[in-house]
């Protein structure tokens, strides 16, 4: 006589499950993956006790039904003003966290696909921001250099242009991630534990070698220490770029009109390789995006490529007439 089928985990036990197993030991996901995944979790179970009256531990696949996310979903968008952006990445983990439920409780498979269902939103994709050479060079050169903070300023924001790096990235570095004596690069961490090598021009090399002197070599440590001598934060970033910006805009006079952040740096690398002739298989590489479909908006976004290329074809030779309108047509348009 065979015993009896093992109940299925329910809901709690299976999204402990999905973040232990699933992406820890299974996936081996990255601690930035798991926090972008935690917080979705977080803000969802959150919704569910306030608005529906769901207590965590109490949460089922059948209550967890499309209407139940799509309400989520709006709240997000609605009352958290969230972007879209962040409201397909939240949903997104979600729908990652029930592909792995369903292998785990194929009694609830119906309720699951139904909320499967729920589509990523479409969003207008905004015209790529990037600085032009002058621009670029006004801000690397705002920086105070009589101060350490400048000086620290100065050669990351050198690095992030030479890089092409994401603020993460480069925060990130370490001083043992920079080859000062054989291959003259520098290694950057990006997303997904994937790592890239990025040369280094021999100005940021000269650079670094001064910064490094300057703070003292420590394999481990931050090559760009925030003013406590820990790592720098994202928004610590963002902070020092907005004022070496608000300082540059005095002699050059087009930043005042621009929103500079991070991420601006690193499209400016994109255009800049791009408009020098790089492949567009060799900036992918470079930025570490995964698909060339990625890198593809550079094109999209370069209009000074567009003229060049309009410039190679012949302007068509017709005949330019002037429309004259009917006394009938005139008195058609007055009579409506």
């Amino acid at each position: 006589m065979s015993g009896a089928t093992p109940a299925a985990p329910d809901f709690p036990t299976l999204v402990q499950r999905f973040f232990l197993e699933g992406l820890v030991a299974q996936r081996n996901a990255s601690t930035r993956t798991i926090a972008a995944y935690r917080d979705s979790f977080r803000l969802l179970l959150a919704y569910l006790r306030d608005q529906q009256g769901m207590e965590p531990d109490h949460v089922t696949f059948t209550a967890l039904g499309p209407e139940v996310l799509s309400g989520f979903l709006s709240h997000l968008e609605r009352d958290r003003g969230n972007s879209v952006r962040t409201r397909n990445a939240r949903l997104a983990a979600i729908r990652s966290f029930l592909r792995y439920a369903a292998t785990m409780d194929p009694g609830s498979l119906g309720s699951i696909q139904r909320a499967l269902a729920i589509p990523q939103k479409r969003f207008d994709r905004p015209l790529l921001g990037f600085l032009t050479r002058t621009e670029m060079d006004a801000v690397l050169e705002a920086p105070d250099p009589g101060s350490r903070s400048g000086r620290r300023d100065r050669i990351l924001f050198k690095m992030m242009y030479n890089t092409g790096a994401r603020v993460s990235e480069a925060i990130a570095v370490a001083m043992k991630d920079v080859d000062r004596d054989r291959s003259h690069c520098v290694t950057l961490h990006g997303k997904g534990r994937k790592e890239r090598t990025v040369p280094l021009w021999r100005t940021t090399l000269r650079s670094l070698d001064a910064w490094i002197q300057e703070i003292e070599f420590k394999p481990d440590a931050p090559l760009f220490p925030s003013s406590r001598g820990d790592w720098m934060t994202r928004s610590g970033v963002e902070h020092r770029l907005g004022l070496a910006v608000k300082a540059a805009a005095q002699n050059c006079h087009s930043l005042a009109f621009k929103e500079v952040s991070p991420h601006t740096i690193r499209h400016t690398t994109a255009m800049h390789l791009l408009q020098s002739g790089v492949d567009l298989s060799v900036i992918a590489i470079w930025l570490g995006h995964e698909s060339i479909v990625t890198t593809h908006m550079y094109l999209e976004a370069d209009l000074a490529m567009k003229e060049k290329a309009l410039a190679t074809v012949r302007e068509p030779k017709v005949k330019e007439t002037r429309f004259h309108a009917s006394a009938g047509l005139i008195k058609f348009l007055e009579s409506l």
